[in-house]
């Protein structure tokens, strides 16, 4: 009896263990399938004793594949419909998914960040190099972020501004995930602009402030004392408020041409001139202030030279700005020479000297406003910190560029290039050259 019973048990084994065999290898070919995505077709693996588990397990498997591929395609379906949407605006858009994983960004982003190159799949803080950014990702997904954020991007030599709006996407892939959509407007050149507002008004209240201080404390000592002053004394200070009111005239003179030159209707009235004959028409002044300094003056013009379409009365400006320069910042005794060549279908006009010369750190920011190199010294010989900004603006008026050449100890030249010959309009002139302004 015994024997039987375990005879019994034994069959009933074997019956389990094939069974167990059929359904294992049911579940891996459900397994293989939903991997594949692929739908499940009832094969030998499926015997007659396991054919309705397998079934239902097969049923199961294909619904969910077909639903997985279903979401799969809505998903792509709605990021190909945001991609034709939204692939050319300015603006750079970003779809982030719940794993901080970048599903969509179109062309914006990649003119905005050019080192990213093709951003989707990659997690978001690989990407975009901000921390004040990533709160604000995570902000927007607690639905406590505000409705914008000017939020800076720190680059490998440089740094960017975009303001920033998210907003949540909810259910957008249909299986229960969020995405967190992103708007990024660059504002980097209104940032620097405001910066630069703000550093003008500061620069030109702080030169204003330093002569008027002066005179007013000058004209309050005359008003309280003038009776018992030294008649001595009385013209030291009528003298002194004479310079600084003339100072203070000279700067607001060089505050109007800065602004008319950057405003949309500079006056910039060109003709056909003769420009080696402005420079000798220049030369008589240039000659007589030498001779009270102890200066020397030479000029070298090409015999090349032909006539240029240039506005005569500013370009006569930038040589006497040029000019005042070289006589302000160079010991009694020192050599100026004027300059100008023919190059690359314009003209090269340069004013050198063998003064002291200029630092290297201070070479690319001569050109800025107020930007003085020795900037006591500057508002002793009466300087506004202008004149090479107005060099500047109006040699770019014209078309062409400026830059500097300086070594200290051996002296400094100023170039600026004049692109046309004569009755040409202004164009491009050649590759930019060190100390660019």
């Amino acid at each position: 009896m015994i024997y039987l019973i375990i005879a019994a048990l034994a069959v009933t084994l074997a019956i389990a263990l094939k069974r167990l065999r059929d359904l294992n290898a049911v579940i891996h070919q459900v397994r293989q399938s939903v991997i594949e995505r692929k739908t499940l077709v009832q094969g030998e693996s499926f015997s007659a004793a396991n054919a309705g588990s397998g079934d239902e397990l097969r049923k199961a498997a294909n619904d969910l594949i077909a639903d997985f591929v279903r979401l799969q395609q809505a998903r792509s379906g709605q990021l190909t419909q945001l991609e034709a949407a939204l692939g050319n605006l300015q603006e750079a858009v970003l779809i982030v998914g719940s794993d901080n994983r970048i599903l969509f960004a179109n062309n914006a982003l990649d003119n905005m960040f050019p080192r990213v190159g093709n951003a989707l799949g990659q997690r978001l803080e690989i990407v975009l190099h901000s921390v004040d950014f990533l709160g604000y990702v995570q902000a927007v997904r607690e639905r406590r972020a505000l409705p914008q954020q000017e939020v800076e991007f720190l680059e490998k030599d440089s740094a960017a501004w975009l303001e920033v709006t998210g907003a949540l996407i909810e259910q957008a892939a249909g299986d229960g995930e969020t995405w967190v959509l992103f708007v990024l407007h660059d504002i980097t050149k209104q940032k620097r602009l405001e910066n630069i507002r703000k550093d003008f008004v500061a620069n030109v209240s702080h030169e204003l402030r330093t002569p008027l201080s002066i005179i007013k404390g000058y004209v309050e000592t005359l008003v309280d004392g003038h009776r018992n002053l030294p008649v001595e004394d009385r013209d030291r200070f009528l003298q002194t408020i004479l310079k600084h009111t003339n100072r203070l005239n000279s700067l607001l003179q060089d505050l109007l041409a800065l602004s008319r030159l950057e405003s949309g209707n500079p006056g910039l009235r060109c003709e056909p001139s003769d420009l080696p004959a402005l420079i000798e028409s220049l030369m008589e002044d240039f000659q007589r202030r030498a001779a009270s300094t102890g200066h020397q003056v030479a000029v070298a013009i090409d015999p090349g030279i032909t006539r240029i379409m240039i506005d005569p009365l500013k370009i006569s400006q930038v040589w006497e700005n040029l000019v005042d320069n070289a006589f302000k910042y160079t010991p009694k005794g020192s050599r100026i020479e004027m300059a100008a060549r023919p190059r690359d279908g314009g003209i090269e006009c340069s004013v050198s000297d063998n003064g002291p010369g200029i630092p290297k750190d201070d070479v690319p920011h001569l050109f800025e406003r107020f930007y003085r190199v020795d900037k006591g010294r500057s508002r002793e010989t009466g300087g506004t910190g202008l004149g090479l900004s107005i060099v500047k603006h109006i040699v770019h008026l014209h078309g062409g560029r400026v830059w500097v050449e300086s070594e200290q100890g051996r002296g400094s030249s100023f170039f600026f290039f004049l692109p046309g010959a004569s009755g040409a309009s202004p164009a491009a002139g050649p590759e930019p050259g060190p100390g660019e302004g």
